[in-house]
């Protein structure tokens, strides 16, 4: 490296990097703002159908039915995983690249989005949701009775379902930070 460029590497070239980089930046920008929004319309869904049908059930019914939904997840499902990981991945790669957008604005939306998705969504699904969830697989309904079961359900329904929909609404405004983005930029 020499004057803060690779050595070979000519202004026109490291320009037309740049340029490549600002013309791929709104796809990433999109990938990010989808994968996002499938995120959030997961987390949705378990908060507005799957979680409110399991309150019908009993604790042993509910207990082995979440057992069985999580397993998937937990079996690192393939789709599931490449939107998952894939929405970390395409924010950051996002917020790279926003760093070389002319507007400050457009900068603040991105470092909000990933701020609020890393930490409101991913922080809290590791440090609430898979302990949680790891603690319910553990229980073995045929090897206890009703209420084992129902301390078991009461120590994780309630406040599962509470930071599930706070991680909903933060994916859901991070999605539309995203989209925000997509609107301000420039068209070719």
């Amino acid at each position: 490296m020499r004057g803060g460029r690779a050595e070979g590497a000519s202004p026109a070239t490291l320009g037309l990097v740049s340029r490549f980089a600002m013309e791929l930046f709104p796809l990433v920008v999109l990938v990010a703002a989808a994968l996002c929004g499938l995120v959030a319309g997961f987390l949705f869904g378990f908060a507005v159908v799957a979680m409110p049908g399991l309150k019908n059930l009993s604790d042993r019914e509910f207990i082995r039915t979440f057992q069985v939904m999580d397993r998937v997840i937990q079996d690192r499902q393939p789709l599931f995983m490449v939107v998952w990981v894939g929405s970390v991945v395409a924010l950051l790669v996002a917020l790279a690249m926003g760093f070389q957008q002319p507007d400050g604005f457009t900068r603040g939306l991105l470092i909000a989005a990933a701020t609020l998705y890393l930490f409101g969504v991913q922080l809290q699904t590791a440090r609430v949701h898979i302990p949680l969830n790891n603690a319910i697989q553990t229980v073995d309904v045929e090897a206890i009775g009703e209420a084992e079961q129902t301390q078991a359900r009461e120590r994780f329904e309630a406040r599962w379902n509470r930071s599930n929909r706070i991680r909903t609404a933060i994916a859901v405004v991070t999605m539309l930070l995203l989209l925000v983005v997509l609107m301000r930029l420039p068209t070719t």
